[in-house]
């Protein structure tokens, strides 16, 4: 638009309200992830500008976005002590940051909370991004690489959050709980030894009984 001042800034929105898995920043006209889990194939986003004019003119085009089913081995979830919303309507600039820290491309999978949605946005100040990083190449980051980095970049990343958020802010990653499986393996081989003896020590007690009443 060859417009100058106002009349030349240009605002983009999506015109499809697609809102639930992707959104775009209204300003660069970047489009961002908000939630993509378990999701694959192509999504089609129709992309509006429009300037700032009297007569306000607009143009739209159609963006194809194509989700690849990646390897679940490799998200690494941060957990940020910031309410969902506000999470949410950053989330641009907290890829941006994490892309800057890590100098790999990050891809956020999913933003989440673990308390019921209407009482996360306004009460808990715990919000969970799920991320994939991609090297050069355009392969997955190992989680173990990227959890290293974040490690090793989480005070600059915290600073530059800080910035961002206008608050305190701790990023923090969530680590895999225990393998229950395991426990649950030891408990059945307990289980089973403890019915053995038992049964050993029945079958003791009946063939003492029988040989007592022999004599």
């Amino acid at each position: 638009d060859p417009d100058s001042g106002d009349n030349g800034l240009l605002l983009y929105s999506l015109a499809n309200n697609q809102t639930n898995e992707f959104d775009i920043n209204e300003n660069t006209g970047q489009i961002f992830t908000v939630s993509v889990a378990g999701k694959a194939g192509t999504f089609y986003l129709e992309v509006q500008a429009a300037d700032q004019g009297t007569r306000r003119l607009t143009a739209r085009t159609t963006v194809n976005v194509t989700i690849d089913s990646s390897s679940t081995n490799n998200i690494v979830v941060v957990v940020l002590n910031q309410k969902i919303n506000v999470v949410e309507r950053n989330i641009a600039e907290v890829k941006r940051v994490l892309e800057n820290k890590l100098a790999w491309n990050v891809y956020v999978v999913n933003v989440y909370s673990n308390e019921f949605e209407r009482k996360a946005r306004s009460s808990t100040d715990v919000t969970y991004v799920k991320i994939i990083a991609f090297d050069k190449a355009n392969q997955e980051v190992p989680a173990e690489d990227v959890k290293r980095k974040l490690r090793e970049q989480k005070s600059n990343i915290e600073i530059e959050l800080e910035k961002i958020f206008s608050a305190a802010v701790t990023a923090a990653i969530e680590e895999a709980p225990a393998d229950s499986a395991t426990s649950e393996r030891i408990a059945t081989i307990v289980l089973g030894v403890l019915l053995a003896c038992t049964l050993i020590a029945f079958l003791a007690y009946v063939l003492f009984t029988i040989k007592r009443k022999r004599y």
